[in-house]
């Protein structure tokens, strides 16, 4: 119990540092996953696709809210990665 506490913790303040970094680590039981938030903001120009509220922290953030948004919207556009090992990385 006291990992998964740790590990959403962990979650949570590396979506908070989305904004200060240009490259976010975001750590996960299967591996690590390295997010470009640079490269996503030019590329969809409208913070509102994944900041519903506006920018700053996502609400829901975690597990399930990236498996459903972020691989739903690669898949959606037939770009960026959509298995395992591609975001994962131990």
């Amino acid at each position: 119990m006291k990992k998964v506490v740790v590990a959403a913790a962990l979650v949570v303040f590396g979506a908070g540092a989305a904004f200060a970094a240009d490259v976010i680590t975001l750590p996960a039981k299967n591996g690590n996953v390295t997010f470009n938030h640079k490269k996503h903001q030019e590329a969809l120009k409208d913070c509102k696709v994944c900041h519903e509220k506006g920018p700053g922290k996502i609400e829901g953030f975690g597990k399930d809210w990236a498996h459903k948004t972020c691989k739903g919207c690669h898949s959606d556009k037939g770009a960026g990665p959509t298995k395992c090992a591609d975001c994962h990385k131990k």
